[in-house]
C-alpha cells in the first residue's frame, strides 16, 4: 500500500467494513468528493459521508453541527458587512475556502477586506467577534487524534471526528482566557504536516494504527 503523501493523492483505509477516504480536501466536485459519492451510490459504507463534508467546509453549518454535539463554538453572524472589530471573517461564496479567513483588528482594514470577501457586496460573509486578547490558532486532527498536549484540543478532535468523520482536517480555533472555541474546519495540505503528524497518518494508512 502506497504511503506517499503527494499533492492531492487519495488513500483508502478499509477497516470494520467501512472505507475511510483520506484526502487533502473534500470540496464539492473534487476527486475525493466523487470517490465518497461513488461508494455511497454502490451501497458501500464510507467515511466521511458526502453530506458531512459539504457541511464541514461551510462555516455556519459546521458550527451548527458541532455546537449541537456539545463542542464549544464561536458565535457566527452572516452579513454583507462587519460593523464591529476585531473579528475573523470568512467568505460564503461558491469559491470560498474556510482556510482563507482574515483576522481584522480595525475598521480601516476591515472595509477593504469585506469588499474583497463579498466581491463588492455580491456575496455574504460570516464573521466572529474577537474579544480583547483572543487569537486564532490551528491544529491538525488525524482520525480524531491531535498531536498538541492540550487536553481540550485533543478532546475536541475526538468529538469532531465523531460528528464529521473526516480523517484529515485542520481545526481552526479562537483561543482566549476562557479556553478554545471552534471557528471553522479547513482542508489540510500534506506538505503542511509536521513529521509527527505524517508518521501518524502513515500509520493509519498502513493499518499500524487502529481506528
Amino acid at each position: 500500500m502506497s504511503t506517499v503523501l503527494s499533492r492531492e493523492s487519495i488513500h483508502l483505509v478499509e477497516r470494520d467494513d467501512t472505507v475511510h477516504v483520506v484526502a487533502e480536501e473534500y470540496f464539492y466536485k473534487t476527486e475525493s468528493y466523487y470517490t465518497i459519492l461513488s461508494h455511497e451510490i454502490h451501497g458501500i459504507p464510507v467515511a466521511p459521508g458526502s453530506s458531512a463534508v459539504l457541511d464541514a467546509y461551510i462555516v455556519p453549518l459546521c458550527l451548527e453541527r458541532a455546537g449541537s454535539a456539545g463542542i464549544p463554538v464561536a458565535d457566527c453572524t452572516i452579513s454583507h458587512s462587519c460593523a464591529q472589530y476585531p473579528a475573523v471573517l470568512y467568505g460564503l461564496n461558491y469559491f470560498a475556502s474556510s482556510s482563507e479567513y482574515s483576522v481584522v483588528r480595525d475598521s480601516a482594514r476591515g472595509k477593504e477586506t469585506v469588499r474583497h470577501i463579498t466581491n463588492n457586496g455580491k456575496y455574504p460573509l460570516c464573521y466572529q467577534r474577537l474579544a480583547e486578547g483572543e487569537n486564532i490558532e490551528g491544529h491538525v486532527a488525524i482520525f480524531g487524534k491531535s498531536c498538541p498536549e492540550d487536553d481540550d484540543i485533543r478532546g475536541y478532535a475526538r468529538s469532531l471526528y465523531e460528528v464529521f468523520g473526516i480523517p484529515l482536517v485542520t481545526m481552526v480555533y479562537v483561543r482566549g482566557e476562557d479556553g478554545a472555541r471552534l471557528s471553522s474546519l479547513a482542508p489540510t495540505r500534506y506538505s503542511s504536516l509536521s513529521n509527527a503528524e505524517k508518521t501518524l497518518l502513515r500509520a493509519y494508512i498502513t493499518h499500524q494504527e487502529f481506528l
